[in-house]
């Protein structure tokens, strides 16, 4: 289970790296069944940071986010990473992973529902909110935040700089609840995370590739939706293994 983390680990690194989206998906549900929750936590709210820094600031381009957008939900996830503590603290692993699953599916029946309509702009703040909360008890907080941010009609460019922007706020938002709270146990093994900072590294520069041939392929939604199935079906999988 411990490779297999470290496998989910490199897949969700290239994949955000490709679509601005998927690490903690992928990752999560591997790192909930290896590790104790708020040391999943914690660990993938490091590697995650890194995986957003390498986006904006290590590809020598200069990044494109929709900063309103970002700070609209930075902003609403300040209460919800709070809430989320709470989560984190009263759910065992077992159910924790199927809360990620859950969302999942959640976010699927949104996309589907939400599909060429525009998302009203006040609704970031709810996104944010509820971002927030899964910062701070799963770490997928990316799922509402992508059903606001695909209705606001931005490029795929604009959408992978604006995920990670969202991300690395939601990161600061979410420590600092742990520490606000006392929440003991976030701090990863430092053998463990000197092993996969440098995975994680390396499948970011494997994922570049893949983002300039879907956004000359125009399938960038479809691979977003493939990336959210295989994540319900790798979380329900060890939820029930």
């Amino acid at each position: 289970m411990a490779v297999l983390a470290g496998v989910g680990v490199a897949a969700g690194a290239a994949l955000q790296s490709a679509t601005g989206f998927g690490f903690s998906l992928i990752a999560a549900p591997l790192a909930f069944a290896v590790l104790e929750p708020a040391e999943a936590v914690g660990l993938l709210t490091l590697l995650g940071s890194e995986v957003n820094l390498l986006t904006l600031v290590g590809e020598r381009r200069r990044p494109q986010p929709a900063w309103r957008e970002s700070l609209l939900i930075i902003g609403g996830a300040v209460p919800g990473a709070v809430a989320g503590v709470a989560v984190l603290r009263a759910l065992d692993p077992v159910t924790l992973q199927l809360a990620v699953s859950v969302g999942v599916v959640a976010t699927l029946i949104a996309r589907r529902l939400a599909a060429g309509r525009t998302t009203p702009g006040w609704a970031a703040p709810i996104a944010g909110f509820a971002a927030g909360g899964l910062t701070t008890s799963t770490t997928t907080s990316g799922p509402p935040m992508l059903v606001y941010l695909l209705g606001r009609e931005l490029t795929p460019a604009q959408l992978r700089d604006t995920m990670p922007v969202c991300f690395l706020g939601l990161s600061i938002v979410g420590a600092l609840a742990l520490v606000a709270t006392r929440t003991h146990g976030a701090v990863p093994d430092a053998t463990l995370v000197a092993i996969l900072v440098p995975v994680v590294a390396l499948s970011h520069v494997a994922g570049r590739p893949l983002f300039k041939a879907l956004e000359r392929a125009e399938s960038y939604e479809r691979v977003v939706t493939a990336l959210l199935l295989v994540s319900l079906v790798v979380g329900l999988a060890t939820a029930v293994l």
